[in-house]
C-alpha cells in the first residue's frame, strides 16, 4: 500500500508570495525562488566567517591568569564578562529554536536562523573553552544569572520574551500575537545582542588592545564580528515585518519599545558599574554611561525610532574594531583565513 501524502499547493511558489511572518499558504520547505536576499547574504556571510575556539592559543592566558600581573579589579571584569556571556549566548540560542523559528515562515529566513542558532552554540562553546583553559570555578560562572543582580536583572528580560512566545496558544496571526513576536525581535536583536553585548565587549576588548589576556580577547573578537551580522539581519528582519504589516507599528507600540530600550540601557549602566566599581583599564562607569546610550541612539534609529540620548562615543576605537573594512589585520593572526571579512557591511 501506497500512502498518499498530500502536498500544499499545486503550482510552482511566486516569490512575490513570501512573506516574513503568516505566510503558511506557501510551502516554507521551498527555498526557491529567493525573495528575501538580504536574508541569504546574511547567511552566506556567517559561513564565510566560520572558526571555532580551539583553534585559539591560550597558553598566554593561562601564564597570565596565575601571576599576580592582574589586579583584583581586572579579574572582576574578566569573571562578570565570562559569566553573564556564558548564560546570555545560551539564551538566544533558545530563544531562537525554540521561539523565533517557530514563526517566521520564510525559508531563507529560516536558513540564516539556522546558521545563527550554530554560531551561538560555537560561541556557549567558546566560554566552556576559556572557563576550562584557565580552571576558573565553573559553577561560579555559569551560574551569575542566579547569583548576581546585574546579571540576573538582564537576562530576566529576555527570559520573559522567550516564555510569551513558547506558549502552544501563542500566535502572529493577531496583531497583539504579531506585536508581541516584534517584542521578541527587538528584545533579543536589538537590546540583548545590540545593548546588553556591547558594554561587555568593550571592557574585554580593552583588556585586549592593551596585549594582556590576548586568546580570551581574539576570541572576543570572533564574537564580536558574529554578533553583528546577527544584529544587522535582526534589524531587517524587524524593518521587514513593519513593512508587511504596518498595522502592528502603532504610535503606542513604539512608545513602549522605547520605554523597554531605556530601561535596558539603564540595566547596562548599572552592569557596567558593578564591573567597574573602581575604574579599571582606562574605563569608568561614567565613560560608559556614554557609550550604552550612544549604543542605544543608533539601535533606534535603525529601527524607525527616534534618538533619546544624543551621547557622544567615548570608545572610537570599538567602531574602528568592527569595521572590518579598514586596512588593517583585525585578527592579526587568522585574518588571511578569514577571506570575506572586507567584503562585510558592518553597523
Amino acid at each position: 500500500m501506497v500512502m498518499e501524502v498530500e502536498i500544499a499547493g499545486t503550482g510552482r511558489i511566486d516569490a512575490n508570495s513570501k512573506r516574513l511572518i503568516n505566510s503558511e499558504a506557501v510551502d516554507v520547505n521551498q527555498l526557491m525562488p529567493l525573495k528575501y536576499h538580504w536574508a541569504w547574504e546574511h547567511y552566506l556571510n556567517g559561513c564565510a566567517n566560520h572558526w571555532m575556539p580551539s583553534e585559539v592559543p591560550m597558553g598566554e592566558d593561562i601564564a597570565l591568569w596565575k601571576s599576580d600581573r592582574l589586579s583584583e579589579d581586572e579579574r572582576r571584569v574578566i569573571l562578570r564578562n565570562l559569566g553573564f556571556f556564558a548564560t546570555a549566548e545560551s539564551l538566544v540560542a533558545n530563544n531562537l529554536t525554540l521561539a523565533i523559528f517557530r514563526h517566521v515562515t520564510n525559508a531563507e529566513c529560516r536558513q540564516y536562523l539556522l546558521r545563527q542558532a550554530f554560531e551561538e552554540a560555537i560561541h556557549t562553546h567558546t566560554l566552556l573553552y576559556i572557563v576550562e583553559s584557565l580552571g576558573l570555578d565553573e559553577g561560579q560562572v555559569f551560574n551569575m544569572y542566579r547569583e548576581i543582580p546585574s546579571v540576573a536583572a538582564k537576562d530576566a528580560i529576555e527570559m520573559q520574551l522567550t516564555e510569551d512566545l513558547i506558549r502552544p496558544d501563542a500566535t502572529t496571526e493577531s496583531v497583539p500575537g504579531a506585536q508581541r513576536f516584534l517584542e521578541n525581535l527587538i528584545g533579543y536583536y536589538v537590546i540583548m545582542e545590540g545593548i546588553f553585548f556591547y558594554a561587555g565587549f568593550a571592557m574585554m576588548l580593552s583588556l585586549h588592545r592593551q596585549n594582556r589576556m590576548r586568546g580570551v580577547g581574539e576570541q572576543f573578537q570572533y564574537i564580536l564580528r558574529d554578533e553583528t551580522i546577527h544584529l544587522n539581519f535582526g534589524i531587517d528582519l524587524i524593518n521587514g515585518i513593519v513593512a508587511e504589516n504596518p498595522e502592528l507599528w502603532t504610535p503606542e507600540f513604539k512608545e513602549r519599545q522605547i520605554s523597554t530600550i531605556r530601561e535596558a540601557v539603564e540595566l547596562e549602566i548599572a552592569y557596567a558599574e558593578d564591573c567597574l566599581p573602581n575604574g579599571v583599564l582606562g574605563l569608568n562607569a561614567g565613560l560608559f554611561r556614554d557609550y550604552v546610550q550612544y549604543i542605544a541612539d543608533r539601535r533606534l534609529e535603525r529601527i524607525g525610532l527616534p534618538r533619546q540620548y544624543r551621547s557622544n562615543n567615548p570608545f572610537p576605537w570599538m567602531s574602528e574594531t568592527i569595521d572590518l573594512g579598514k586596512e588593517k589585520n583585525f585578527f592579526e593572526s587568522r585574518v588571511t583565513e578569514y577571506r570575506s571579512g572586507s567584503t562585510l557591511t558592518w553597523d
